[in-house]
């Protein structure tokens, strides 16, 4: 029998629709009581579980090597750590005509979280791109992140964002960086079984990021907090995601091209710097926002689904630009061990 495949018509990542469904059950069927507690027990540990797979995926060899290509790293890192946020910081004029000031104070944590590497693999290898920049560019910002996004979180939302405090920035530590750097120390002895199963273990990622939606989407029910957000607020979040995304799209594109970048590396640099990670952002929120991270990461799941759906269009048009025709895909065999250092879902 033929493997059931997901329709390529269908403009619906799979794994948003299982997303989608786990709000619909933590808004029937809310943890309450002691529920809660073994669900947030459970979210904390595949929380650290997650990380720890993302450290013992990540070549430290791969990673070194791809230092030599500092200059689109940088670029990168600075379209994710500095561009983003500056433009999260000019929505705050939107704040309260468009945007209340939780779907804000999540707007404004979506542009500080680090990038995707799955996609940004799949979108640049797609576009005729360079397909070993994206994998390094990719893992470079999502090991920033675990430092530089609870920092400037920390600057940035101060005490808009919720549990939000010194005690925030030592549970990432120990919950987030203590266990990645387990998985880097472990990774010669590990390496070989995580690569055999990496298949089944990125189940296991995508599973507990649906446990960490369940459980935060919980305690928003029992807050009662989505009262607060209407369908009116909703669409113009979607609409204030649009013009960032695309703001984004166009900043990466000319401004790589403006600094001199060839075309395989403007494509690296437009994927890897233009989207934010559903992986890492999800955990983070959980972390940092505590009871009212529903709010914090609904405009992170949004534009994760738009940036994926636009993303894809755009990497087909450039793999029939004229001039993708003419120039050689860049070898992917050589950084191929990097490939699947986070789950699809990123």
């Amino acid at each position: 029998m033929k493997r059931l495949q997901w329709p390529s018509w269908m403009p619906i990542d799979p794994y948003i629709l299982l997303l989608l469904g786990t709000v619909g059950l933590a808004a029937l069927l809310p943890a309450r009581g002691t529920g809660a507690d073994v669900a947030s027990g459970a979210s904390t540990a595949a929380i650290a579980f997650l990380f720890f797979l993302y450290g013992a995926r990540l070549s430290t060899r791969e990673a070194v090597e791809g230092l030599k290509h500092w200059r689109l790293h940088v670029t990168v890192l600075a379209c994710t750590f500095v561009v983003f946020p500056l433009l999260g910081l000019a929505a705050r004029g939107l704040e309260p005509v468009l945007l209340t000031h939780n779907l804000y104070t999540g707007l404004l944590f979506l542009t500080l979280v680090p990038s995707t590497i799955q996609s940004s693999i799949a979108f640049t290898s797609m576009a005729r791109g360079n397909v070993p920049a994206a994998i390094c560019a990719g893992s470079f910002s999502s090991l920033a992140g675990i430092v530089v996004t609870p920092l400037l979180a920390a600057a940035l939302l101060g005490g808009s964002g919720g549990g939000f405090s010194a005690d925030s920035l030592v549970k990432i530590v120990l919950q987030l960086l203590v266990p990645f750097l387990a998985g880097q120390v472990l990774r010669r002895w590990i390496g070989g079984f995580i690569t055999r199963h990496k298949k089944v273990l990125g189940y296991v990622d995508r599973g507990s990021i649906l446990l960490v939606v369940y459980t935060a989407f919980s305690e928003g029910m029992v807050q009662g907090i989505w009262h607060q957000v209407s369908a009116v607020r909703l669409a113009s979040l979607l609409a204030v995601e649009g013009v960032l995304l695309a703001v984004m799209l166009t900043l990466t594109w000319y401004g790589a091209k403006a600094l001199g970048f060839h075309r395989e590396d403007r494509i690296a640099i437009q994927f890897a710097g233009s989207k934010k990670s559903l992986a890492s952002g999800l955990p983070m929120a959980s972390v940092l926002f505590g009871a009212h991270a529903s709010l914090a990461v609904l405009p992170l799941m949004l534009f994760h689904q738009m940036q994926l759906m636009v993303c894809a269009v755009i990497a087909k048009r450039r793999a029939h630009d004229p001039e993708a025709a003419t120039t050689p895909v860049p070898p992917v065999a050589a950084s191929r061990t990097a490939v699947g250092t986070a789950p699809r879902s990123d």
